[in-house]
């Protein structure tokens, strides 16, 4: 059932720490909205990066090829530094809210992982709002909004029964130390009762420690908590943790697990200083059917989907997963194996997004190359808006190089996965 995390009156405001935006450029006035004609021919003109953009028009398709935003690590705010499988970088949502919106409109993602588009929003003064099948999901990015002083953490962190874990997991000793595993338990059951699932609104500092607890679980330095293992992204199995243990000849040593989690939290909190947007709107539940989300609410949706079958989440969170108490096999994440199923629940998402979006409000759709660039998602994407209440404006293309992050999974140019950000652009009407 889609559950709301709140939804507020629009006199409310909320804190969040705001020093930057995405390219953490100095700020300047704010600007009108553009238009679907301003924005496009701001397009075309784009030269940041030092070149223009290309135009070509493919199977009756628009599109815009350039480099829209940097490829840079590190070049986003902090408190986006929580990894997610598959999550676009921050410049991206950036790019399209400083255009297509003013402060305290709406802006969505049906597909929010780990909230990168909701947090953007937020950072920019403008009303977060997301959505997600994965509960995990949520407890990403709700914290997020409104994070707590490094203080609370603290406090909250001593009131940790550290020596009491009823069950403990054997099988997790090839990533973990025996007494860290046993916090590591301990900390799962205390985190449990204190803010169970069904609580859409726990205590701030608690929900904050969870969200940064899940993050540390596995890592590939003494920042996380387990033994050396790649991607931190994601927890590979058991079975191949082992593997990596023998080959590296590695032994999971003892991590200060308090300590680390005061660390990331400082790290996360390390660009910000007060500012303020509109309570966020947040849920868990089908894209086709967000009961949360008003009719007329958001001016901009920037979202990405599952890209077909290329990503299995439910199996890469699944340490995740049992540390939240999710469970994994429920959560009816969309697999979908043939192009034809995945334009159809595009097209179920592009119909709900008709009711949600305002008149003249905006959606960019990212997709991104798959099965060795062979498979054009954007031309599904746009075959899916048909006749749906949307003008169907082009296609931009954000080119870039592969970076360290993509290199960890043995991703080379136009080779595997996605080289690419194709993003459809819709206007409602």
């Amino acid at each position: 059932m889609p559950r709301s995390a709140m939804v507020p009156n629009d006199s409310d405001f909320l804190p969040l720490f705001a020093a930057k935006t995405a390219s953490k450029a100095k700020a300047v006035a704010p600007q009108p909205a553009m238009s679907s004609r301003e924005f496009l021919q701001s397009v075309r003109q784009f030269n940041a990066f030092g070149t223009a953009t290309q135009e070509a028009t493919v199977e009756g398709i628009p599109y815009l090829i350039n480099e829209f935003w940097t490829a840079g690590q590190r070049q986003a705010h902090s408190i986006h530094e929580v990894s997610y499988r598959a999550c676009f970088k921050p410049q991206l949502p950036e790019f399209f809210i400083s255009r297509l919106t003013v402060s305290g409109e709406g802006v969505l993602d049906p597909f929010m992982g780990r909230g990168t588009t909701p947090v953007q929003a937020a950072l920019m003064g403008r009303r977060p709002m997301g959505n997600d099948i994965n509960p995990l999901s949520l407890l990403f990015t709700r914290p997020r909004m409104g994070p707590p002083p490094l203080a609370a953490v603290v406090r909250r962190l001593n009131d940790v029964t550290w020596d009491t874990a009823h069950e403990v997991r054997d099988d997790l000793l090839a990533f973990y130390h025996p007494l860290t595993l046993q916090r590591l338990c301990a900390l799962r059951e205390w985190l449990i009762r204190e803010a169970p699932l069904g609580n859409t609104t726990p205590d701030p500092a608690t929900d904050w420690l969870r969200m940064v607890a899940i993050n540390r679980l596995t890592g590939h330095s003494p920042g996380f908590f387990s033994v050396y293992t790649l991607p931190p992204n994601q927890a590979t199995s058991i079975a191949n943790q082992i593997k990596i243990n023998q080959k590296r000849e590695q032994v999971p040593p003892i991590r200060d697990i308090a300590a680390i989690i005061i660390k990331k939290t400082r790290q996360l909190l390390g660009d910000g200083v007060p500012s303020t947007h509109l309570p966020a709107i947040l849920g868990t539940g089908p894209s086709s059917s967000m009961a949360h989300v008003p009719d007329k609410s958001a001016a901009l949706v920037i979202t990405s989907p599952p890209f077909l079958d290329i990503v299995h989440y439910a199996q890469d969170n699944w340490l995740r997963c049992w540390f939240a108490g999710i469970d994994a096999a429920a959560v009816e994440i969309a697999m979908h194996r043939t192009e034809a199923a995945w334009e159809a629940m595009v097209r179920s998402t592009l119909a709900e997004l008709a009711r949600v979006v305002r008149p003249n409000g905006h959606v960019a759709f990212e997709v991104g190359e798959v099965r060795g660039g062979t498979v054009r998602l954007e031309q599904a994407v746009w075959r899916a808006a048909e006749s749906l209440p949307f003008d169907r404006l082009g296609v931009m293309i954000n080119q870039q190089a592969f970076t360290k992050t993509a290199n960890c999974w043995g991703v080379d140019n136009n080779a595997k996965g996605t080289n690419t950000n194709r993003i459809v652009l819709l206007r409602r009407w």
